[in-house]
């Protein structure tokens, strides 16, 4: 049984000494698995020719198990372990076999077929295993050398293809400059032609929204004022003519008269909703003549934001939110119209509470409201971001939240003109860019760019 110990641990230590074959670990283990297959023929001749079957079973399996524990703690070795773990029925089975001779012989002579069929099994066991690796890693082999023609392939594509690239390129760069040419020429006129029709659309409507606020300002006061007169002489009448009504009468005269009451607290309310509207027009039409002034940014956009923030809970006492301010002490002071810009960063304020107060009200206490700015010098522009963790504004509406009188608020909330005035004050009056950043249910940013120098 020693000669099966023996062969194994010759044949693990061939297949070593192939797999280190042509990979780095050639230096250090070719010469030792040489050596080791010559010393395992020399040990296997010496157990065989100087002792007994038995002793000689005994060096064979040490012998075995001693190059499999340390083949099992090598790691240059663990590729092979697949292998390795093969012969551990093999190791089992000798080892058994041996312990049952030694201390229980009679019970070894009893089932010795069946000692034998094991060993036979676990032989089978490994060469199966082996075969196993061996297919596994010819079929790696094959795959490998696949890879390498194809990449092979696809590199001696690529260099045609940059070589016609370059042909190609050689001939058509003349084309390609007129067409540049062209093409900047062609971006001018049309960047020049959306600037005259912009210009003009904006006039027209400047003049248009402020005739028609000058002729709606005051028939509305009219409303306003003689719905509020109302209201006070229907109170009047409640506590005067109605007194000398009948009983009856009077319960259904005071509901007719609660009724009328009620309706002219509608028309006031609508009445000075179309008032602010109206207000926000003439407010949208009429150009800035501010006089720029340096301006300190930081403290500015500061004071708007606690201006915006207690007037909010001023009229929600049981609104709180966070608020986070990174204001670049390295800002100089800009020259700015300091009434415009205060009007911006109110209506980009205003914006991300009333943002931040919505969904808070959507959410059982889980949602902490938080308002960001943030003011920092890019080059030779000046960057102003107001990032709110809200509602936010959906992807569909992104592009039409700066026309006039568009809004995202419900019906009685919003004008729709704060986010135009606003995109005017920067882009116009301070030849500046502002730009959304959102997604909806999460968050907005808004991001101010103004020229240091105007």
């Amino acid at each position: 049984m020693h000669v099966f110990s023996f062969l194994a641990a010759f044949l693990l230590l061939r297949h070593l000494r192939k797999y280190v074959l042509g990979t780095p670990l050639a230096t250090k283990w070719v010469a030792l698995l040489n050596k080791g297959s010559l010393v395992t023929v020399g040990v296997f001749l010496f157990a065989t020719l100087l002792f007994n079957d038995k002793v000689a079973d005994v060096l064979g399996c040490i012998y075995l198990l001693a190059i499999l524990i340390y083949l099992r703690k090598e790691p240059d070795f663990t590729p092979t372990h697949q292998v390795v773990k093969g012969f551990y029925p093999f190791i089992s089975v000798i080892g058994v076999t041996l312990l049952v001779q030694l201390f229980a012989k009679s019970f070894y002579l009893e089932w010795n077929d069946y000692f034998g069929m094991a060993l036979v099994g676990a032989i089978i066991y490994a060469i199966t295993i082996w075969s196993t690796y061996k297919k596994g890693v010819k079929e790696l082999e094959l795959e490998r050398e696949k890879r390498i023609t194809e990449e092979k392939e696809k590199k001696f594509i690529s260099i045609k293809k940059t070589e016609l690239e370059i042909i190609v390129a050689s001939r058509t760069a003349e084309l390609m400059l007129q067409k540049d040419e062209l093409q900047k020429a062609i971006k001018e006129l049309q960047a020049t032609q959306a600037q005259l029709i912009q210009q003009e659309k904006l006039a027209s409507l400047g003049e248009l929204t402020a005739g028609i606020a000058h002729e709606i300002q005051n028939p509305l006061n009219f409303v306003n004022n003689f719905s509020e007169v109302s209201i006070e002489l229907l109170d009047e009448l409640k506590s005067g003519l109605m007194q000398s009504l009948p009983k009856a009468e009077q319960e259904h005269a005071t509901e007719i008269l609660n009724d009328l009451t009620h309706n002219l607290e509608k028309i006031t309310y609508h009445g000075k909703r179309a008032d602010s509207i109206v207000k926000g027009m003439l407010q949208h039409s009429r150009a800035s003549n501010g006089q720029k002034e340096p301006t300190d940014i930081n403290a500015l956009a500061d004071e708007y934001l606690r201006l915006s923030y207690h007037g909010l809970r001023a009229k929600d006492k049981s609104f709180n939110a966070t608020l986070q301010t990174d204001y670049d002490s390295s800002l100089c002071k800009v020259s700015v119209v300091p009434q415009d810009i205060g009007r911006v960063f109110l209506n980009m304020f205003n914006n991300a509470f009333y943002s931040v107060a919505l969904k808070k009200k959507s959410l059982n206490g889980t949602y902490e409201p938080v308002v960001q700015v943030c003011t920092s010098k890019k080059g030779d522009r000046l960057e102003i971001i107001v990032k709110d963790n809200g509602v936010g504004v959906p992807k569909e509406v992104v592009d039409k939240i700066y026309q006039p009188f568009f809004t995202t608020k419900p019906s009685g909330e919003g004008t729709g003109l704060g986010l135009s005035l606003s995109y005017d004050i920067i882009t116009k009056g301070h030849h500046g860019e502002m730009k959304v950043i959102s997604e909806e249910g999460q968050f907005a940013e808004f991001v101010i760019s103004i020229p240091l120098t105007n």
